[in-house]
């Protein structure tokens, strides 16, 4: 099996007493952490892990698919 980088989305949202983050592409993918820099490293572990299971099952990799775009609107 070859080995290659894949750039996947996360959402990583304020939860009040920590932050929480999740991959649109990958159902289920989640991690939390005290601070952004902290959930941002732990979703990265949580992909690679993530992606381990479905290899090890045997199951497809979803393709990274979704877009993050900003829009601006007059609050």
């Amino acid at each position: 099996m070859s080995e290659f980088n894949m750039r996947y989305a996360i959402v990583i949202e304020d939860a009040g007493e920590n932050f929480s983050a999740y991959v649109p592409d990958l159902p289920g993918c989640v991690a939390t952490g005290a601070t952004i820099r902290e959930t941002e490293s732990a979703i990265r572990d949580v992909i690679a892990f993530h992606i381990e299971g479905l290899h090890a099952d045997k199951l497809p990799v979803p393709l990274p698919s979704s877009r993050v775009h900003y829009v601006e609107v007059a609050a």
